[in-house]
């Protein structure tokens, strides 16, 4: 049975992004609305970012990963490197990412350049993990196939005896990623559609912006 879902509306009336508040570095902005957004009540996991990629046979796929520090260098998050998307990154470095935070009426979406982080970086990272979460990287084969639920469990509880009283590894497979952006959009959700689009780019090691029609 189909469902309609024509009339469903929102108008958005709970902010704007005029010239005067646009900084010339987009990191500025995104640095204010990240706060904006992990301060209020109205979103959860600020941090949980779109990742879109593209594999070898040209076909796209977006997860949810989590942004884990952003800083002038660049994104940074973490993930295992033998999964779907860390076989993607590897044959495609492009990416991209996206923000949306629904009870702000806004969304960010970054055009990026990929590259894992140094083993030092990702194993200081992991060790900061709780240890179940290091023993999870160990257990799972990120992306394939597995016989049942209690496979996975079965190779945890192992792992617990094996690491009751002992550092957990870090996993060659496991490790952190740097995104560089080159494009950040900016969208802050506006009255009859009249949404305020602003696109940064990056062109010989400066940042221009413009406004894109909504």
């Amino acid at each position: 049975m189909q469902k309609d879902l024509t009339d469903y509306r929102k108008s958005y009336e709970k902010g704007q992004l005029l010239e005067l508040d646009i900084p010339q570095n987009p990191l500025e902005l995104f640095k204010n609305w990240f706060k904006l957004a992990d301060e209020s009540d109205l979103v959860e996991e600020a941090n949980a970012m779109s990742l879109s990629t593209v594999d070898e046979q040209m076909l796209p796929k977006t997860r949810i990963v989590l942004l884990k520090s952003f800083s002038p260098e660049g994104f940074r998050f973490y993930s295992n490197y033998n999964s779907e998307k860390g076989r993607a990154l590897d044959s495609n470095p492009n990416c991209c990412v996206s923000f949306f935070w629904p009870g702000l009426e806004k969304q960010i979406i970054i055009q990026a350049k990929v590259s894992k982080l140094s083993y030092e970086e990702s194993e200081k990272y992991f060790h900061s993990r709780p240890k179940g979460s290091q023993l999870g990287a160990l257990v799972s084969n990120q992306s394939s196939v597995i016989p049942s639920r209690e496979y996975l469990e079965e190779k945890l509880k192992e792992l617990e005896v094996k690491y009751d009283n002992r550092v957990v590894p870090l996993p060659d497979h496991w490790g952190g990623y740097l995104l560089k952006p080159f494009k950040y959009e900016f969208w802050q959700g506006r009255k009859n559609r009249l949404h305020d689009r602003i696109l940064y780019t990056l062109t010989e090691d400066q940042w221009k912006f413009e406004r894109l029609a909504p």
